[in-house]
């Protein structure tokens, strides 16, 4: 039995646009590209397979919601790898992995009926688990260093834009904006299901930090949640404890209020620039000499010595900023 009533292609094409949109500023076309294509395909194949493949048991919903989560993960661990700095040969069989296990496990939880929570942290530990296991390998088998294969297995996205979150909301609140209201009236657990999600700004950006944290262990959740103003905090909950929230929050605006988030942070909050890394190896530079430098880094990668030596110029050698401010700290502590 087929899923009835499920337009997979509009589907997928609608999520591959959001992606668009989403996809982090500070990429190249090639880098966006593969994001959003690996995505697309992703989720084609399992959408097409849901919507026509007689063997499966699914209902439209159920296959629409299978869908989605195969391209959220794709979406958000293909930017891990490209942010982690993994070379992009390694980049297609990692992917791979991964959405067979997400599509995988979706069927069996799905199949078995659990709540979705229980599904989302299902499939969850899996993604993290096959990620890990894919990094693992590649540095077994000496594709990659065990310091690139560290700084990839701690990469996370979606973390990422729950800190970016709740770093904006921690400033906001820092500047006195008013808690969470809707026409002026504070959220409360009655009215938290019944708000209207498509407008007022403050409560749809609660509400949609709330579906991301649904979506996420408690522990990081309330890691995040600890940096709010009480009432901000609880509305964020409420909304949590909202049944079927996702159905009364529009994807397009959701979307669009997580990019916002992240547009607007400020610039100064930590960003790894190429300015501040060439800084940071300067300063390093004036405590040791080239060359103790130099033997220092001579069993290290061509690359390694190229971005050290050449930030020391005030250049800046193209690798991925986390990986440069690893290398740049580890300097600091021989120093």
């Amino acid at each position: 039995m087929t899923a009835q009533g499920f337009d997979y292609k509009t589907f997928v094409q609608n999520l591959t646009q959001q992606a668009q949109e989403i996809v982090p500023q500070e990429f190249d076309d090639n880098q966006k590209g593969y994001v959003v294509n690996t995505l697309f395909n992703f989720a084609n194949v399992a959408g097409q397979a849901l919507a026509e493949d007689p063997s499966l048991n699914f209902s439209a919903e159920q296959a629409q919601m299978i869908t989605q989560i195969i391209a959220e993960w794709s979406f958000h661990k293909s930017v891990d790898l490209i942010r982690s700095g993994i070379p992009q040969q390694y980049w297609d069989p990692v992917m791979q992995k991964i959405a067979y296990v997400i599509f995988e496990i979706a069927k069996q939880t799905f199949s078995q009926n659990l709540p979705q929570d229980q599904i989302l942290d299902v499939i969850q530990h899996h993604v993290d688990k096959t990620y890990k296991e894919c990094i693992e390998e590649l540095k077994q088998k000496n594709l990659i260093t065990g310091e690139l294969a560290d700084v990839a297995e701690h990469e996370s996205n979606i973390d990422q834009m729950m800190q970016d979150a709740a770093t904006q909301q921690e400033a906001q609140d820092a500047q006195g904006e008013p808690p969470a209201t809707q026409s002026g009236i504070n959220i409360d657990a009655a009215t938290a299901a019944a708000v209207p999600l498509g407008a007022g700004g403050k409560t749809l950006k609660l509400a949609t930090l709330a579906l991301l944290f649904k979506r996420m262990k408690q522990d990081r959740v309330q890691t995040m949640l600890d940096k709010f103003q009480t009432d901000d905090a609880n509305s964020v909950i409420k909304f949590m404890n909202v049944p079927d929230l996702e159905s009364k929050v529009d994807t397009n605006i959701a979307l669009k209020c997580l990019q916002e988030i992240r547009t607007n942070l400020p610039t100064q909050l930590g960003t790894l620039t190429p300015a501040k890394l060439i800084a940071k190896m300067q300063s390093i530079a004036q405590y040791i000499d080239r060359p103790r430098l130099e033997q220092m880094l001579q069993n290290e990668r061509p690359k390694v010595k190229r971005f050290v030596f050449n930030a020391i110029d005030g250049e800046f050698y193209s690798i991925s900023p986390k990986v440069a401010n690893i290398i740049a700290h580890h300097i600091e502590l021989s120093v």
